[in-house]
Protein backbone atom coordinates (compact mmCIF):
# COMPACT_ATOMS: atom_id res chain seq x y z
CA UNK A 1 0.00 0.00 0.00
CA UNK A 2 1.41 3.39 -0.98
CA UNK A 3 0.58 6.28 1.35
CA UNK A 4 1.03 9.89 0.21
CA UNK A 5 2.74 12.63 2.18
CA UNK A 6 0.61 13.74 5.11
CA UNK A 7 0.46 17.51 4.79
CA UNK A 8 0.39 20.39 2.34
CA UNK A 9 3.20 22.90 2.03
CA UNK A 10 4.03 24.61 5.32
CA UNK A 11 3.99 28.32 5.89
CA UNK A 12 6.18 30.78 7.74
CA UNK A 13 9.82 31.72 7.69
CA UNK A 14 12.67 29.67 9.16
CA UNK A 15 14.51 30.91 12.24
CA UNK A 16 17.85 32.69 11.74
CA UNK A 17 20.93 30.46 11.46
CA UNK A 18 23.32 31.07 14.38
CA UNK A 19 27.10 30.94 14.27
CA UNK A 20 28.82 27.62 14.96
CA UNK A 21 32.12 26.24 16.17
CA UNK A 22 34.02 22.99 15.55
CA UNK A 23 34.02 21.14 18.88
CA UNK A 24 35.03 17.50 18.37
CA UNK A 25 34.73 15.24 21.38
CA UNK A 26 36.84 12.11 21.82
CA UNK A 27 37.31 11.62 18.08
CA UNK A 28 40.31 10.65 15.96
CA UNK A 29 42.06 13.44 14.10
CA UNK A 30 41.21 12.90 10.45
CA UNK A 31 41.66 14.96 7.31
CA UNK A 32 38.72 17.30 6.84
CA UNK A 33 37.18 18.95 3.81
CA UNK A 34 35.11 22.01 4.74
CA UNK A 35 32.77 23.33 2.04
CA UNK A 36 30.88 26.60 2.53
CA UNK A 37 27.46 26.52 0.85
CA UNK A 38 26.34 29.94 2.12
CA UNK A 39 27.86 32.61 4.36
CA UNK A 40 31.40 32.83 5.75
CA UNK A 41 33.68 30.43 7.64
CA UNK A 42 37.08 30.91 9.28
CA UNK A 43 39.77 28.24 9.69
CA UNK A 44 43.01 28.40 11.67
CA UNK A 45 45.54 25.65 12.37
CA UNK A 46 47.61 25.99 15.55
CA UNK A 47 48.83 29.61 15.72
CA UNK A 48 48.87 30.16 11.97
CA UNK A 49 46.97 32.84 10.06
CA UNK A 50 43.21 32.54 9.67
CA UNK A 51 41.79 31.46 6.33
CA UNK A 52 38.47 33.12 5.43
CA UNK A 53 36.08 31.19 3.17
CA UNK A 54 33.08 32.54 1.28
CA UNK A 55 30.15 30.71 -0.33
CA UNK A 56 31.30 28.18 -2.94
CA UNK A 57 34.81 27.83 -1.47
CA UNK A 58 36.33 24.81 0.25
CA UNK A 59 39.44 24.06 2.24
CA UNK A 60 41.40 20.84 2.73
CA UNK A 61 42.52 20.52 6.35
CA UNK A 62 45.25 17.88 6.80
CA UNK A 63 45.27 15.57 9.79
CA UNK A 64 48.94 15.15 10.60
CA UNK A 65 51.13 17.36 12.75
CA UNK A 66 48.45 19.78 13.94
CA UNK A 67 47.73 20.35 17.62
CA UNK A 68 44.58 22.43 17.19
CA UNK A 69 41.91 23.19 14.60
CA UNK A 70 39.86 26.34 15.06
CA UNK A 71 36.83 26.37 12.75
CA UNK A 72 34.05 28.93 13.18
CA UNK A 73 31.14 30.06 11.02
CA UNK A 74 29.34 33.38 11.08
CA UNK A 75 25.56 33.66 11.56
CA UNK A 76 23.69 32.73 8.39
CA UNK A 77 26.38 30.24 7.29
CA UNK A 78 25.86 26.66 6.12
CA UNK A 79 29.20 24.84 5.95
CA UNK A 80 29.51 21.07 5.45
CA UNK A 81 32.38 19.27 7.24
CA UNK A 82 33.28 16.21 5.17
CA UNK A 83 35.57 13.57 6.59
CA UNK A 84 37.15 11.41 3.87
CA UNK A 85 38.16 7.88 4.81
CA UNK A 86 41.10 7.83 7.17
CA UNK A 87 43.16 6.23 4.39
CA UNK A 88 42.58 9.20 2.09
CA UNK A 89 44.90 11.39 4.16
CA UNK A 90 48.00 9.96 2.55
CA UNK A 91 46.70 10.94 -0.89
CA UNK A 92 45.63 14.44 0.13
CA UNK A 93 47.65 17.60 0.56
CA UNK A 94 50.05 18.12 3.48
CA UNK A 95 48.99 21.71 4.15
CA UNK A 96 45.90 23.88 4.46
CA UNK A 97 44.63 24.40 0.89
CA UNK A 98 41.75 26.53 -0.37
CA UNK A 99 39.97 25.71 -3.64
CA UNK A 100 36.69 26.42 -5.45
CA UNK A 101 33.99 23.76 -5.82
CA UNK A 102 32.27 23.79 -9.24
CA UNK A 103 28.47 23.98 -9.21
CA UNK A 104 28.03 20.44 -10.50
CA UNK A 105 29.78 19.02 -7.44
CA UNK A 106 27.74 20.74 -4.74
CA UNK A 107 24.77 18.39 -4.40
CA UNK A 108 27.19 15.46 -4.60
CA UNK A 109 29.00 16.88 -1.55
CA UNK A 110 25.70 17.13 0.31
CA UNK A 111 24.98 13.49 -0.51
CA UNK A 112 28.51 12.54 0.56
CA UNK A 113 27.79 14.09 3.97
CA UNK A 114 24.56 12.07 4.13
CA UNK A 115 26.38 8.83 3.30
CA UNK A 116 28.91 9.57 6.04
CA UNK A 117 26.28 9.86 8.76
CA UNK A 118 23.57 7.37 7.71
CA UNK A 119 23.47 3.63 6.92
CA UNK A 120 22.59 4.09 3.23
CA UNK A 121 24.22 1.82 0.68
CA UNK A 122 23.98 2.06 -3.08
CA UNK A 123 24.20 0.05 -6.24
CA UNK A 124 27.28 -1.91 -7.19
CA UNK A 125 28.52 -5.44 -6.89
CA UNK A 126 26.65 -7.96 -4.81
CA UNK A 127 28.43 -10.83 -3.07
CA UNK A 128 26.53 -13.26 -5.32
CA UNK A 129 27.67 -11.40 -8.45
CA UNK A 130 31.30 -11.49 -7.33
CA UNK A 131 31.06 -15.21 -6.64
CA UNK A 132 29.45 -15.87 -10.03
CA UNK A 133 32.11 -13.89 -11.88
CA UNK A 134 34.90 -15.84 -10.20
CA UNK A 135 33.20 -19.17 -10.87
CA UNK A 136 33.35 -18.60 -14.64
CA UNK A 137 36.19 -20.46 -16.38
CA UNK A 138 39.21 -18.57 -17.65
CA UNK A 139 39.75 -17.91 -21.34
CA UNK A 140 42.38 -20.65 -21.83
CA UNK A 141 42.66 -24.25 -20.55
CA UNK A 142 45.08 -24.91 -17.68
CA UNK A 143 48.49 -26.46 -18.33
CA UNK A 144 48.65 -30.02 -16.87
CA UNK A 145 51.35 -30.95 -14.37
CA UNK A 146 53.55 -34.05 -14.94
CA UNK A 147 52.38 -36.96 -12.80
CA UNK A 148 54.70 -38.01 -10.00
CA UNK A 149 56.84 -34.89 -10.15
CA UNK A 150 56.63 -31.61 -8.33
CA UNK A 151 55.39 -28.88 -10.67
CA UNK A 152 58.06 -26.87 -12.39
CA UNK A 153 58.38 -23.16 -11.66
CA UNK A 154 56.89 -22.31 -15.05
CA UNK A 155 53.96 -24.60 -14.25
CA UNK A 156 53.42 -22.78 -10.94
CA UNK A 157 53.44 -19.51 -12.84
CA UNK A 158 50.95 -20.92 -15.32
CA UNK A 159 48.72 -22.08 -12.47
CA UNK A 160 48.79 -18.62 -10.98
CA UNK A 161 48.01 -17.10 -14.37
CA UNK A 162 45.39 -19.71 -15.38
CA UNK A 163 44.25 -21.67 -12.30
CA UNK A 164 43.14 -25.28 -12.61
CA UNK A 165 39.55 -26.31 -11.91
CA UNK A 166 40.75 -27.85 -8.65
CA UNK A 167 42.42 -24.58 -7.72
CA UNK A 168 39.33 -22.63 -8.61
CA UNK A 169 37.19 -25.02 -6.55
CA UNK A 170 39.46 -24.46 -3.56
CA UNK A 171 39.04 -20.72 -3.96
CA UNK A 172 35.29 -21.00 -4.42
CA UNK A 173 34.94 -22.76 -1.09
CA UNK A 174 35.99 -19.43 0.45
CA UNK A 175 34.22 -17.09 -2.01
CA UNK A 176 30.67 -17.65 -0.83
CA UNK A 177 28.12 -14.82 -0.63
CA UNK A 178 28.22 -15.13 3.15
CA UNK A 179 32.01 -14.67 3.22
CA UNK A 180 31.93 -11.70 0.84
CA UNK A 181 29.05 -9.92 2.57
CA UNK A 182 29.68 -7.34 5.30
CA UNK A 183 29.46 -8.75 8.83
CA UNK A 184 26.19 -8.89 10.73
CA UNK A 185 25.33 -5.63 12.50
CA UNK A 186 24.98 -5.74 16.29
CA UNK A 187 21.63 -4.78 17.83
CA UNK A 188 22.78 -3.13 21.06
CA UNK A 189 22.70 0.65 20.71
CA UNK A 190 26.32 1.43 21.56
CA UNK A 191 27.75 -1.48 19.57
CA UNK A 192 25.58 -0.61 16.58
CA UNK A 193 26.76 3.02 16.63
CA UNK A 194 30.37 1.82 16.56
CA UNK A 195 29.59 -0.70 13.81
CA UNK A 196 27.88 1.92 11.64
CA UNK A 197 30.85 4.26 11.91
CA UNK A 198 33.27 1.47 11.03
CA UNK A 199 31.10 0.47 8.08
CA UNK A 200 31.34 4.06 6.85
CA UNK A 201 35.09 4.25 7.46
CA UNK A 202 36.77 0.91 8.21
CA UNK A 203 40.21 2.58 8.37
CA UNK A 204 39.41 4.24 11.71
CA UNK A 205 41.92 2.84 14.17
CA UNK A 206 40.59 3.40 17.69
CA UNK A 207 41.06 1.02 20.58
CA UNK A 208 37.95 -0.64 21.95
CA UNK A 209 38.35 1.56 25.05
CA UNK A 210 38.15 4.75 22.96
CA UNK A 211 35.20 3.43 21.00
CA UNK A 212 33.43 2.62 24.27
CA UNK A 213 34.10 6.14 25.54
CA UNK A 214 32.56 7.64 22.39
CA UNK A 215 29.29 5.73 22.82
CA UNK A 216 29.13 6.19 26.61
CA UNK A 217 29.73 2.53 27.31
CA UNK A 218 32.51 0.41 28.76
CA UNK A 219 35.00 -1.70 26.84
CA UNK A 220 33.69 -4.81 28.56
CA UNK A 221 30.07 -4.07 27.59
CA UNK A 222 31.04 -3.25 24.01
CA UNK A 223 32.98 -6.51 23.62
CA UNK A 224 30.13 -8.49 25.15
CA UNK A 225 27.51 -6.88 22.86
CA UNK A 226 29.52 -7.54 19.70
CA UNK A 227 30.02 -11.18 20.62
CA UNK A 228 26.41 -11.74 21.71
CA UNK A 229 24.83 -10.05 18.69
CA UNK A 230 27.17 -11.10 15.88
CA UNK A 231 29.02 -14.19 17.10
CA UNK A 232 32.32 -12.33 16.52
CA UNK A 233 34.68 -10.58 18.85
CA UNK A 234 35.03 -6.85 18.27
CA UNK A 235 38.45 -7.31 16.67
CA UNK A 236 37.21 -10.10 14.42
CA UNK A 237 34.13 -8.08 13.42
CA UNK A 238 36.31 -5.09 12.50
CA UNK A 239 38.59 -7.34 10.43
CA UNK A 240 35.61 -8.74 8.48
CA UNK A 241 34.34 -5.20 7.97
CA UNK A 242 37.71 -4.12 6.56
CA UNK A 243 37.96 -7.14 4.28
CA UNK A 244 34.43 -6.58 2.93
CA UNK A 245 35.42 -2.99 2.12
CA UNK A 246 38.63 -4.26 0.51
CA UNK A 247 36.53 -6.39 -1.85
CA UNK A 248 34.66 -3.26 -2.96
CA UNK A 249 37.83 -1.25 -3.60
CA UNK A 250 39.59 -4.10 -5.41
CA UNK A 251 36.51 -4.60 -7.59
CA UNK A 252 36.64 -0.85 -8.36
CA UNK A 253 40.20 -1.18 -9.67
CA UNK A 254 42.29 0.15 -6.78
CA UNK A 255 45.69 -1.49 -6.37
CA UNK A 256 46.62 -3.45 -3.25
CA UNK A 257 48.66 -0.66 -1.63
CA UNK A 258 45.81 1.82 -2.07
CA UNK A 259 43.27 -0.63 -0.70
CA UNK A 260 45.43 -1.38 2.35
CA UNK A 261 45.48 2.33 3.23
CA UNK A 262 41.77 2.84 2.50
CA UNK A 263 40.58 0.04 4.79
CA UNK A 264 43.04 0.45 7.66
CA UNK A 265 45.92 -2.01 7.19
CA UNK A 266 49.42 -0.75 7.99
CA UNK A 267 50.92 -2.54 4.99
CA UNK A 268 49.99 -4.52 1.90
CA UNK A 269 51.48 -7.62 3.54
CA UNK A 270 49.02 -7.36 6.42
CA UNK A 271 46.10 -7.03 4.01
CA UNK A 272 47.37 -9.92 1.87
CA UNK A 273 47.66 -12.30 4.85
CA UNK A 274 44.21 -11.44 6.20
CA UNK A 275 42.56 -11.49 2.75
CA UNK A 276 44.01 -14.86 1.79
CA UNK A 277 43.16 -16.33 5.18
CA UNK A 278 39.50 -15.38 4.70
CA UNK A 279 38.96 -15.79 0.96
CA UNK A 280 41.64 -18.31 -0.08
CA UNK A 281 43.34 -16.02 -2.62
CA UNK A 282 45.44 -12.88 -2.46
CA UNK A 283 44.05 -9.39 -3.12
CA UNK A 284 46.13 -9.27 -6.31
CA UNK A 285 44.61 -12.55 -7.53
CA UNK A 286 41.12 -11.37 -6.67
CA UNK A 287 41.52 -8.04 -8.48
CA UNK A 288 43.05 -9.74 -11.53
CA UNK A 289 40.37 -12.43 -11.75
CA UNK A 290 37.57 -9.95 -11.23
CA UNK A 291 38.74 -7.46 -13.86
CA UNK A 292 39.31 -10.26 -16.43
CA UNK A 293 35.76 -11.61 -16.22
CA UNK A 294 32.89 -10.54 -18.49
CA UNK A 295 30.45 -8.21 -16.78
CA UNK A 296 32.95 -6.87 -14.24
CA UNK A 297 32.34 -3.28 -13.35
CA UNK A 298 29.94 -1.04 -11.46
CA UNK A 299 30.83 0.72 -8.27
CA UNK A 300 29.35 0.60 -4.81
CA UNK A 301 28.54 3.90 -3.12
CA UNK A 302 31.72 3.58 -1.07
CA UNK A 303 33.94 2.92 -4.09
CA UNK A 304 32.22 5.62 -6.16
CA UNK A 305 32.71 8.12 -3.31
CA UNK A 306 36.40 7.16 -3.10
CA UNK A 307 36.83 7.67 -6.86
CA UNK A 308 35.17 11.07 -6.70
CA UNK A 309 37.25 12.00 -3.65
CA UNK A 310 40.29 11.25 -5.81
CA UNK A 311 38.86 13.71 -8.35
CA UNK A 312 38.43 16.31 -5.60
CA UNK A 313 42.04 15.88 -4.56
CA UNK A 314 43.12 16.39 -8.18
CA UNK A 315 40.99 19.51 -8.21
CA UNK A 316 42.69 20.75 -5.04
CA UNK A 317 46.09 20.12 -6.59
CA UNK A 318 44.92 22.17 -9.61
CA UNK A 319 46.09 19.44 -11.97
CA UNK A 320 42.74 19.55 -13.77
CA UNK A 321 39.04 20.22 -13.25
CA UNK A 322 37.28 16.83 -13.20
CA UNK A 323 33.86 16.56 -14.75
CA UNK A 324 30.93 16.72 -12.36
CA UNK A 325 29.92 13.35 -10.91
CA UNK A 326 27.31 11.38 -12.79
CA UNK A 327 23.72 11.29 -11.67
CA UNK A 328 23.45 10.13 -8.06
CA UNK A 329 22.55 6.42 -7.97
CA UNK A 330 19.63 5.01 -5.99
CA UNK A 331 20.40 4.07 -2.40
CA UNK A 332 18.63 2.25 0.41
CA UNK A 333 19.18 1.12 3.96
CA UNK A 334 19.01 -2.50 5.05
CA UNK A 335 15.86 -3.45 6.92
CA UNK A 336 16.43 -2.34 10.50
CA UNK A 337 14.88 -0.81 13.62
CA UNK A 338 15.92 2.16 15.73
CA UNK A 339 15.47 2.50 19.46
CA UNK A 340 14.78 6.23 18.99
CA UNK A 341 12.58 8.21 16.60
CA UNK A 342 14.61 9.49 13.62
CA UNK A 343 13.78 12.59 11.56
CA UNK A 344 14.81 12.55 7.87
CA UNK A 345 14.24 15.31 5.27
CA UNK A 346 14.19 15.05 1.45
CA UNK A 347 16.34 17.86 0.07
CA UNK A 348 16.31 16.71 -3.56
CA UNK A 349 14.35 14.22 -5.64
CA UNK A 350 12.18 11.67 -3.89
CA UNK A 351 12.38 8.59 -1.72
CA UNK A 352 10.24 6.19 0.25
CA UNK A 353 9.80 4.60 3.65
CA UNK A 354 8.66 0.96 3.77
CA UNK A 355 7.11 -0.37 6.99
CA UNK A 356 5.64 -3.83 6.55
CA UNK A 357 3.46 -3.72 3.43
CA UNK A 358 2.99 0.05 3.61
CA UNK A 359 5.01 2.50 1.55
CA UNK A 360 5.16 6.15 2.60
CA UNK A 361 6.27 8.42 -0.23
CA UNK A 362 8.92 11.01 0.64
CA UNK A 363 8.79 13.92 -1.79
CA UNK A 364 11.01 16.98 -2.16
CA UNK A 365 10.77 19.08 1.02
CA UNK A 366 9.04 16.40 3.11
CA UNK A 367 10.47 15.67 6.56
CA UNK A 368 9.47 12.34 8.09
CA UNK A 369 9.61 11.15 11.67
CA UNK A 370 10.41 7.42 11.51
CA UNK A 371 9.04 5.76 14.67
CA UNK A 372 11.26 3.81 17.03
CA UNK A 373 11.00 0.01 17.27
CA UNK A 374 9.40 -0.39 13.82
CA UNK A 375 11.36 -2.44 11.29
CA UNK A 376 11.69 -0.41 8.12
CA UNK A 377 13.64 0.35 4.95
CA UNK A 378 14.28 3.89 3.75
CA UNK A 379 15.26 4.44 0.13
CA UNK A 380 16.32 7.16 -2.28
CA UNK A 381 15.50 7.17 -5.96
CA UNK A 382 18.05 8.10 -8.59
CA UNK A 383 19.41 11.64 -8.33
CA UNK A 384 17.90 12.17 -4.86
CA UNK A 385 19.40 13.44 -1.61
CA UNK A 386 18.07 13.19 1.95
CA UNK A 387 19.53 14.45 5.21
CA UNK A 388 18.96 13.40 8.83
CA UNK A 389 17.71 16.29 10.99
CA UNK A 390 17.83 14.77 14.45
CA UNK A 391 16.46 12.18 16.84
CA UNK A 392 13.94 12.03 19.67
CA UNK A 393 13.59 9.59 22.53
CA UNK A 394 10.36 7.73 23.09
CA UNK A 395 9.88 9.72 26.29
CA UNK A 396 10.05 13.00 24.36
CA UNK A 397 7.70 12.13 21.49
CA UNK A 398 4.74 9.75 21.40
CA UNK A 399 4.80 8.27 17.91
CA UNK A 400 3.39 4.98 16.62
CA UNK A 401 3.22 5.79 12.89
CA UNK A 402 5.29 7.99 10.57
CA UNK A 403 4.60 11.72 10.84
CA UNK A 404 5.34 13.90 7.81
CA UNK A 405 5.52 17.64 7.15
CA UNK A 406 6.42 19.42 3.93
CA UNK A 407 8.79 22.39 4.26
CA UNK A 408 9.08 24.97 1.49
CA UNK A 409 12.43 25.58 -0.22
CA UNK A 410 12.84 28.70 1.93
CA UNK A 411 13.75 26.31 4.77
CA UNK A 412 16.55 24.51 2.86
CA UNK A 413 19.53 26.30 4.38
CA UNK A 414 18.15 26.19 7.90
CA UNK A 415 17.36 22.46 7.70
CA UNK A 416 20.82 21.74 6.29
CA UNK A 417 22.26 23.62 9.26
CA UNK A 418 20.13 21.47 11.60
CA UNK A 419 21.47 18.31 9.95
CA UNK A 420 25.09 19.46 10.27
CA UNK A 421 24.57 20.42 13.93
CA UNK A 422 22.91 17.08 14.70
CA UNK A 423 25.47 14.83 12.96
CA UNK A 424 28.84 16.60 13.18
CA UNK A 425 31.06 18.51 15.58
CA UNK A 426 30.26 21.83 13.86
CA UNK A 427 27.43 23.28 15.93
CA UNK A 428 26.41 26.33 18.00
CA UNK A 429 27.88 26.64 21.49
CA UNK A 430 24.39 26.37 23.02
CA UNK A 431 23.20 23.58 20.71
CA UNK A 432 20.16 21.75 22.07
CA UNK A 433 19.49 18.43 20.28
CA UNK A 434 15.81 18.74 21.26
CA UNK A 435 15.22 22.02 19.40
CA UNK A 436 14.34 20.22 16.17
CA UNK A 437 11.58 18.39 18.04
CA UNK A 438 9.91 21.67 19.00
CA UNK A 439 10.41 23.11 15.51
CA UNK A 440 8.83 20.10 13.83
CA UNK A 441 5.97 19.92 16.32
CA UNK A 442 5.07 23.56 15.71
CA UNK A 443 5.27 23.13 11.93
CA UNK A 444 3.12 20.00 12.00
CA UNK A 445 0.58 21.58 14.30
CA UNK A 446 0.37 24.74 12.18
CA UNK A 447 -0.26 22.64 9.09
CA UNK A 448 -2.92 20.59 10.86
CA UNK A 449 -4.61 23.85 11.81
CA UNK A 450 -5.34 24.23 8.10
CA UNK A 451 -8.11 21.67 8.70
CA UNK A 452 -10.00 24.56 10.31
CA UNK A 453 -12.20 26.00 7.53
CA UNK A 454 -10.17 28.50 5.51
CA UNK A 455 -11.64 31.55 3.77
CA UNK A 456 -11.33 31.61 -0.02
CA UNK A 457 -11.28 35.39 -0.40
CA UNK A 458 -7.60 36.20 -1.20
CA UNK A 459 -7.34 39.01 1.35
CA UNK A 460 -9.04 37.03 4.10
CA UNK A 461 -6.93 33.96 3.34
CA UNK A 462 -3.75 36.07 3.55
CA UNK A 463 -4.88 37.27 6.98
CA UNK A 464 -5.53 33.66 8.06
CA UNK A 465 -2.07 32.52 6.94
CA UNK A 466 -0.48 35.47 8.74
CA UNK A 467 -2.36 34.50 11.90
CA UNK A 468 -0.93 30.98 11.66
CA UNK A 469 2.57 32.30 10.98
CA UNK A 470 2.46 34.61 14.03
CA UNK A 471 0.48 32.24 16.26
CA UNK A 472 3.14 32.16 18.99
CA UNK A 473 4.18 35.82 18.96
CA UNK A 474 3.22 38.17 21.79
CA UNK A 475 0.10 40.05 20.80
CA UNK A 476 -0.92 37.40 18.29
CA UNK A 477 -4.32 37.25 19.97
CA UNK A 478 -5.11 40.64 18.45
CA UNK A 479 -6.49 41.06 14.95
CA UNK A 480 -3.84 41.55 12.24
CA UNK A 481 -3.50 45.11 11.07
CA UNK A 482 -5.70 46.07 8.11
CA UNK A 483 -6.66 49.42 6.76
CA UNK A 484 -10.10 50.76 7.57
CA UNK A 485 -11.64 50.16 4.15
CA UNK A 486 -10.64 46.47 4.05
CA UNK A 487 -11.31 45.61 7.70
CA UNK A 488 -15.07 45.18 7.34
CA UNK A 489 -14.73 43.22 4.09
CA UNK A 490 -12.24 40.78 5.63
CA UNK A 491 -14.45 40.20 8.69
CA UNK A 492 -17.44 39.66 6.40
CA UNK A 493 -15.45 37.11 4.33
CA UNK A 494 -14.57 35.14 7.46
CA UNK A 495 -18.21 35.05 8.59
CA UNK A 496 -19.57 34.14 5.16
CA UNK A 497 -16.90 31.59 4.14
CA UNK A 498 -15.98 29.87 7.43
CA UNK A 499 -19.08 30.44 9.56
CA UNK A 500 -16.87 32.08 12.20
CA UNK A 501 -15.76 35.56 13.03
CA UNK A 502 -12.06 36.26 12.62
CA UNK A 503 -11.60 36.13 16.39
CA UNK A 504 -13.44 32.81 16.69
CA UNK A 505 -11.51 31.39 13.72
CA UNK A 506 -8.19 32.32 15.34
CA UNK A 507 -9.32 30.76 18.62
CA UNK A 508 -10.23 27.51 16.83
CA UNK A 509 -6.89 27.41 15.02
CA UNK A 510 -4.93 27.94 18.24
CA UNK A 511 -6.87 25.23 20.05
CA UNK A 512 -6.26 22.79 17.18
CA UNK A 513 -2.53 23.51 17.33
CA UNK A 514 -2.58 23.18 21.12
CA UNK A 515 -4.33 19.81 20.87
CA UNK A 516 -1.69 18.43 18.48
CA UNK A 517 1.22 19.71 20.55
CA UNK A 518 -0.24 18.12 23.68
CA UNK A 519 -0.77 14.85 21.79
CA UNK A 520 2.92 14.97 20.82
CA UNK A 521 3.89 15.08 24.49
CA UNK A 522 4.65 18.81 24.99
CA UNK A 523 4.09 20.21 28.46
CA UNK A 524 0.99 22.46 28.86
CA UNK A 525 3.14 25.40 29.94
CA UNK A 526 5.27 25.07 26.79
CA UNK A 527 2.15 24.77 24.60
CA UNK A 528 0.72 27.92 26.15
CA UNK A 529 3.83 29.89 25.20
CA UNK A 530 3.99 28.42 21.71
CA UNK A 531 0.49 29.59 20.80
CA UNK A 532 0.78 33.05 22.34
CA UNK A 533 -0.58 32.75 25.88
CA UNK A 534 1.51 34.51 28.52
CA UNK A 535 -0.09 32.66 31.44
CA UNK A 536 -0.86 28.96 31.85
CA UNK A 537 -4.20 29.46 33.72
CA UNK A 538 -5.53 31.62 30.86
CA UNK A 539 -4.55 28.97 28.32
CA UNK A 540 -6.02 26.15 30.43
CA UNK A 541 -9.34 27.95 30.73
CA UNK A 542 -9.47 28.63 26.97
CA UNK A 543 -8.58 25.00 26.16
CA UNK A 544 -11.22 23.66 28.58
CA UNK A 545 -13.90 25.85 27.04
CA UNK A 546 -13.09 24.61 23.54
CA UNK A 547 -12.38 20.89 24.13
CA UNK A 548 -14.33 20.21 27.34
CA UNK A 549 -11.17 18.94 29.08
CA UNK A 550 -8.21 20.64 30.69
CA UNK A 551 -4.87 20.28 28.89
CA UNK A 552 -3.67 17.77 31.50
CA UNK A 553 -6.88 15.73 31.29
CA UNK A 554 -6.68 15.71 27.51
CA UNK A 555 -3.08 14.40 27.59
CA UNK A 556 -4.00 11.69 30.09
CA UNK A 557 -6.91 10.55 27.91
CA UNK A 558 -4.71 10.43 24.79
CA UNK A 559 -1.99 8.51 26.63
CA UNK A 560 -4.52 5.98 27.91
CA UNK A 561 -5.94 5.55 24.41
CA UNK A 562 -2.48 4.80 22.99
CA UNK A 563 -1.82 1.97 25.43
Amino acid sequence: MVLPSSFATGSGCPPPIPGARWSPADAPVRPLLLWVRTGTAHVRLDDGPALHLQAGESVWIPADGRAERAITTEPGTVAFPLCPHAGVGARGLPELTRFDVPDGWQDWLIQLFNLQVTPFSGRGYSPEAIEELLRRPGPRPPAPATAGRPPAPEALAAEAEHPTPEGLAAKERHLTPEALAPPTMPRARGARAVAEELMRDPALDLTVERWASRVLSSARTLRRDFLADTGLTFERWRLHCRLAAAVEFLAAGYDVDQVAALVGFASRNGLTRAFKGRFGLTPHEFGRDFSARPGAGGLTQRAAAARQTDDLIRMMRETDTPAAPEMLPPASTPSHTNDIHVLSWMYRGSGYLDIGDRRYERERGVATWIPAELEHVTGLRENSVSLPLGNAGTADLHLTAPLQVRFSSAWDDYLMFCSISARSALRPDDHDPRHILALFAEQAAAQRALSVPMPTDPRARAVAMECLRRIGEPGAAQDPETDGTQDAEIHRAFRDETGMTLGRWRYAARMRIARDLLTGGAQPSAVARRIGYAHLPTFSAAFSRFHGLSPREYQEREAAGGR
